[in-house]
């Protein structure tokens, strides 16, 4: 498949549409889904211009799986979840719409079923207020990752 440059997400990355930003770096970005399948739902979305995971760049699937990892942590306590959904779908057979790659972080909690995918959009200032705990939870995560790397490095 041709990778076609003006899909939503490379117009995100290229700051042509706005998002609700959690971070955002040389290779990579988070940002709020504006239609939520839960409380918190987050993209991370390289960007480097690729359809999916089977035909990406190393280091933009790299980079891209290093916040998911960080978004995750972050998003358990932001949002007080029970735990995390990750996908990434890679396709249409396989359910992708958007063909730019990207992950979805899905807190999920205890007896509440996730809502279908990509129906309902949310209210702009609830996913401005999720983005923002989002951000200072992410913060602190990635200090205690800095921290924690150092302690270890004063070990050996």
């Amino acid at each position: 498949m041709n990778y076609d440059d003006n899909n939503i997400l490379k117009r995100i990355v290229r700051k042509e549409l706005p998002c609700h930003l959690v971070y955002e770096n040389a290779e990579v970005m988070a940002f709020m889904d504006i239609m939520p399948q839960s409380p918190g739902h987050t993209l991370v979305v390289p960007k480097h211009a690729d359809t999916d995971i089977t035909t990406s760049a190393e280091a933009a699937a790299v980079a891209a799986i290093k916040l998911v990892r960080l978004i995750a942590q972050a998003a358990l306590t932001a949002f007080a979840a029970d735990g995390i959904v990750v996908s990434q779908f890679n396709g249409k057979p396989a359910g992708q719409t958007i063909f730019h790659l990207h992950f979805h972080v899905i807190p999920v909690y205890d007896n509440s079923p996730l809502r279908a995918h990509a129906r309902t959009q949310a209210d702009s200032q609830a996913l401005a207020e999720q983005a923002a705990r989002l951000a200072t939870a992410l913060a602190r995560v990635q200090s205690e990752s800095v921290n924690n790397a150092v302690s270890q490095r004063a070990l050996t």
